[in-house]
């Protein structure tokens, strides 16, 4: 079964990052730039939030929204979540769900390895299903039935 570690590895271990301070335009083009939907806020060189997709969309309904003057760390979410390295993706979900959050830093041995979405997680127990699911069709398939020697009434030798 896949763990969080797992995972980065085959997506990548980038975590997009901005220092706080940073107006929401940059911070959006960023993330256009580099296809994400996340960028984690640093301060002091630490984690001190993430800011998303979904904050932007909250803050530009207010009347009083401006991407070049607004600063993403009044917006974040504070204290972003980590789940270790070897966390399967059954436990990643639970995560997920429990918290109801979007994204989680992965840790493994103190540092952040690599930031993971619902969908990365989502993705990776689709692959598991499906990679099941072959594994199950291939042992059961109408081969094995048809290769089933065995008859009513007949006695294991």
């Amino acid at each position: 079964m896949k763990t969080a570690e797992d995972i980065i590895k085959d997506k990548g271990g980038d975590i997009i990052e901005v220092e706080a301070g940073t107006v929401i335009f940059e911070a959006v083009a960023l993330m256009v730039a580099k296809k994400v939907g996340a960028v984690v806020v640093m301060q002091s060189g630490r984690p001190a939030g993430i800011w998303t997709s979904r904050d932007l969309m909250r803050r530009m309904v207010q009347k009083d929204f401006d991407p070049h003057t607004d600063r993403v760390e009044a917006f974040m979410t504070e204290c972003p979540c980590s789940a270790p390295h070897d966390d399967t993706v059954y436990n990643l979900m639970d995560k997920f769900l429990g918290r109801r959050l979007n994204h989680f830093l992965i840790e493994k041995e103190g540092r952040f390895i690599g930031l993971l979405s619902t969908g990365d997680v989502i993705k990776a127990i689709v692959q598991d299903k499906t990679e099941e699911l072959v594994r199950l069709n291939r042992t059961m398939s109408w081969d094995y039935y048809e290769e089933w020697k065995w008859q009513p009434g007949q006695r294991k030798k």
